[in-house]
């Protein structure tokens, strides 16, 4: 007796047609995002902006919202991949109430509230904490290297450029003469109507990278003059000897010549000047620095910063008042690798009654020190005493615990692999948007 199977009826038309609610399961996270950006946010600062009454009706800003933060909860950070999603995905469709905005329209919508977006990271974080997910017992506080739009390979030294620069003048003084050569031929051979003073197309490319360099090249020696005009001791005019046995040099923001110049080593990328060579888990990389301080509570993030500099240090401070302001208080305690050791740091810390834990060397799971442990100053052999007496039970494990987590969780769990925008003006907020999402999944979770 042969088997029998349900229908298979893909052309079947149904009677009824479901609402759009029922696409998808009541606790899908579709549900939780949308509502709480229809019921919860203070949108204000985005309905501000359409004041005009003509033209045909936008779609709804809080639809477009929604549908932005559900779909970086879910990974999707392409507009274009947004768009395909609203047309292939229930789950999108219970978002938008099956309206298809085009990847145009995404994108633009984005751009031109950027800096409102990266705002509500400061809403949806107080709604983590009137969860009670957020205890500001204990704060882990790290960096993550993050890709840039860019290439590092786009990028070019101060001392590259000059030379550069001097190669490409020459040849593209040879090919003027050539074309003009070459005009005075073609004068001979089809008449003297013809105009003649169009380049030719190889001629313009390489005008055009001349005139790209020169740009870059004046931009970096603008950027010396400012630091030396703010008091930047110059730099030694003999390059240093780093042989096998000597440290390695320094990889922060170099410092100018005496007579103003960048120094030779300087580098400036030309598609997203504002990023620099950072080096990575992976190598170096054309990238940015981006910040995140996490509760140990729920891996919530408190405050968040973008940088562009390899040293940590410099953000502990901005961190700290971040999370002040944001949530009202600093956290009881504060743990921290130890690029972010400094006698100010610890200074600042002791000064505001925070009970911080942090790093003076590399050190092993379990609590051992490597033997190459950093100098430091009073208050560094204070911390670094604390953290030994305390051995494996110190609460400096918490750390990577704590943060390093949440990082694995937007690389490897969202797919979350590099800026899509460029620029200190824009990058800041899309990393406001990803730390956004993150809290957005984590109180998602909580409400199921």
């Amino acid at each position: 007796m042969p088997k029998t199977f349900r229908e298979w009826k893909v052309e079947q038309a149904w009677l009824l047609p479901p609402s759009v609610g029922e696409l998808v399961p009541p606790g899908d996270p579709s549900h939780f995002v949308r509502d709480l950006v229809r019921d919860e946010l203070d949108l204000d600062a985005i309905f501000d902006t359409y004041s005009e009454e003509r033209g045909y009706p936008p779609y709804h800003p809080a639809m477009m919202i929604a549908l932005l933060l559900y779909a970086f909860t879910q990974g999707i950070y392409s507009s274009r991949r947004i768009a395909r999603a609203c047309v292939t995905r229930v789950d999108f469709m219970a978002v938008t109430a099956m309206q298809q905005p085009d990847f145009r329209t995404i994108s633009d919508f984005r751009l031109r509230h950027l800096k409102a977006l990266g705002a509500l990271f400061g809403q949806v974080l107080k709604l983590c904490q009137k969860a009670k997910m957020v205890k500001l017992g204990h704060v882990a506080l790290d960096g993550t290297k993050v890709k840039a739009n860019a290439s590092k390979h786009k990028a070019m030294s101060y001392d590259h450029m000059k030379k550069k620069m001097k190669e490409l003048e020459a040849e593209v003084s040879r090919w003027f003469e050539r074309a003009a050569a070459a005009d005075e031929e073609e004068d001979r051979t089809f008449g003297a109507d013809k105009r003649g003073d169009e380049l030719p197309d190889w001629v313009k490319d390489k005008q055009k990278r001349l005139e790209v360099i020169r740009a870059a090249k004046a931009e970096l020696e603008a950027e010396a003059k400012a630091q030396l005009a703010a008091g930047v001791k110059p730099s030694a005019e003999k390059p240093r000897d780093d042989g096998p046995d000597k440290p390695p040099r320094s990889r922060s923001k170099k410092r100018p010549k005496k007579n103003g110049e960048p120094d030779d080593r300087t580098q400036l990328n030309f598609t997203d000047p504002d990023s620099k060579i950072l080096k990575g888990p992976h190598g170096y990389m054309q990238g940015y620095n981006c910040q995140a301080a996490v509760d140990a509570e729920a891996q919530i993030i408190v405050a968040h910063t973008t940088a562009n500099e390899q040293n940590d240090v410099q953000q502990l401070v901005p961190m700290v008042k971040q999370i002040r302001s944001n949530l009202g208080r600093n956290p009881e305690e504060l743990s921290a690798d130890s690029g972010y050791l400094s006698e100010q740091n610890l200074e600042a810390l002791r000064r505001r009654g925070i009970e911080g834990y942090v790093a003076t060397g590399k050190v092993k799971h379990g609590g051992e020190k490597q033997p190459n442990l950093r100098r430091v100053g009073p208050l560094g052999q204070k911390m670094r005493t604390k953290l030994a007496r305390a051995g494996p039970r110190s609460r400096y494990r918490l750390r990577k615990q704590v943060v390093e987590p949440v990082f694995g969780q937007m690389k490897d769990g969202r797919g979350f692999r590099g800026m899509l925008l460029r620029g200190m003006t824009k990058v800041p907020h899309e990393w406001a948007l990803i730390c956004t999402a993150h809290n957005l999944v984590k109180l998602s979770r909580r409400a199921a």
